[in-house]
């Protein structure tokens, strides 16, 4: 089956544009992608990205507060955006008649959002209570994305929370705003995505009516967040007072996700081999043959795969009762990995892992929200968006050798171990 088509240009003042039509419902997706994450933010400054795409939805120059909100659902649509390590999305989904409405609104907060005293401290205070929803109320909030980074990176981009402090976020100024806006938020550091039922001539006609004329200013240069890695276990600890029972977090690097696709695709089919299913090598011996833990989880990202470039953390995270000593857990998973690394999966095995790993990729793009976001990030990470179509084929061409060669690398010297500790464990040692 050939791959659906795609059109993929530029726009004189930079800006990328994909579009995949399919006509086979009358709605249409877009999305804006800036290639900016809170991993870019200065020290001093965390959880900036996030607020920052908080201030885009608070009106512009030409739109009043709350009329994105409004333009959007009157039509019928949804929109929202979203923070990830490396980006910024932004999207509206809406019926296929009120396409200028989304693309008139995208290239109205590009040119110029309002940025004002009231705009950041009223988004300030909205970033801190989700925080305290999120993370600072809710048992395990910030397990592991918050927690587990700092133990196994050592700079400020890789390993600093990506919420933010708050005082942090309150010495945010305007001036701060307007900065950002002009270093990250211009049509050369970013991608527009439009998604299903469009005809492509008159796309290309509104995206150059409306985004056109948006000033060009040049990409800022994009840094390298590399950093050697660990050679040796790393430990850290945190106490939540909410969790009910102790919980181990454990990371490893993974392979360049931009630069080693099949790689990282093994580390994918890895996670599923260990955790995916009741059958699952970690689900079998952990949660039924002895058991040892009640939880169990293993995946590539901290947000989940394709959401980074590198360097990205393999995570596996399990919650146990407080009477099973955690070095006790951490000895049966490495003996399962040792397993792994000793003796490929079988080809039944592996075929199940795939098979399920093929039917969600294809599951999910079937959402047209979620193809036209997938399109966007592929163009912006890997500067090529067919790769979104191309997925599950590589995926079901990883190896039983590359899985084992994969598990192999999953060394106890070269990985954090994050211990979260009940507030009720107190300082009692496992």
């Amino acid at each position: 089956m050939a791959d659906p088509e795609l059109v993929r240009y530029t726009l004189d003042n930079g800006l990328r544009v994909v579009l995949a039509p399919d006509a086979t419902a009358p709605v249409v997706g877009v999305s804006v992608h800036y290639d900016v994450g809170f991993r870019s933010e200065p020290e001093g400054r965390t959880g900036f990205a996030h607020l920052f795409e908080h201030l885009m939805f608070q009106g512009s120059e030409s739109l009043e507060k709350l009329a994105h909100f409004r333009h959007v659902q009157s039509s019928g649509g949804t929109f929202n955006g979203s923070t990830h390590p490396d980006y910024t999305d932004y999207f509206e989904v809406l019926p296929s008649a009120a396409l200028e409405r989304a693309l008139f609104l995208e290239a109205d907060r590009m040119r110029a959002p309002k940025l004002t005293a009231e705009n950041l401290a009223n988004q300030i205070d909205v970033v801190k209570e989700e925080i305290r929803l999120n993370v600072l109320n809710r048992p395990y909030g910030g397990f592991p994305w918050i927690t587990l980074p700092p133990v196994l990176y050592s700079t400020f981009p890789n390993a600093h929370n990506g919420y933010g402090g708050f005082e942090d976020l309150e010495s945010a100024t305007v001036d701060d705003c307007a900065a950002f806006f002009d270093t990250y938020y211009s049509p050369a550091n970013a991608v527009l995505t439009v998604a299903g039922d469009f005809e492509v001539d008159n796309a290309k006609a509104l995206i150059e009516q409306h985004f056109g004329d948006v000033p060009h200013r040049p990409a800022p240069q994009r840094p390298s967040f590399a950093e050697p890695l660990p050679t040796t276990q790393l430990r850290g600890e945190v106490e939540d007072p909410h969790a009910p029972l102790p919980a181990l977090g454990i990371g490893y690097r993974m392979p360049d996700p931009i630069n080693d696709v099949d790689g990282y695709l093994a580390y994918l089919v890895l996670a599923g081999v260990l955790t995916d299913g009741d059958g699952s090598r970690l689900q079998q011996r952990l949660v039924h043959r002895e058991p040892l833990v009640v939880d169990i989880g293993a995946g590539a990202g901290l947000f989940g795969p394709f959401e980074a470039r590198d360097p990205d953390t393999f995570t596996i995270t399990l919650i146990h009762p407080h009477e099973v000593p955690r070095e006790r857990v951490l000895a049966a998973l490495d003996d399962e990995l040792q397993k792994l690394a000793d003796s490929p999966p079988s080809e039944e095995e592996l075929r199940k892992v795939t098979a399920r790993w093929t039917a969600s990729l294809h599951s999910e793009h079937d959402r047209l929200v979620s193809r036209t976001l997938a399109l966007g990030s592929f163009e912006l990470l890997y500067g090529d968006a067919s790769l979104v179509y191309k997925l599950a084929d590589r995926m079901s061409a990883v190896t039983s050798e590359a899985v084992s060669a994969a598990a192999k690398a999953l060394r106890p010297d070269a990985r954090a171990v994050l211990v979260v500790k009940p507030a009720s464990e107190g300082n009692n040692e496992q």
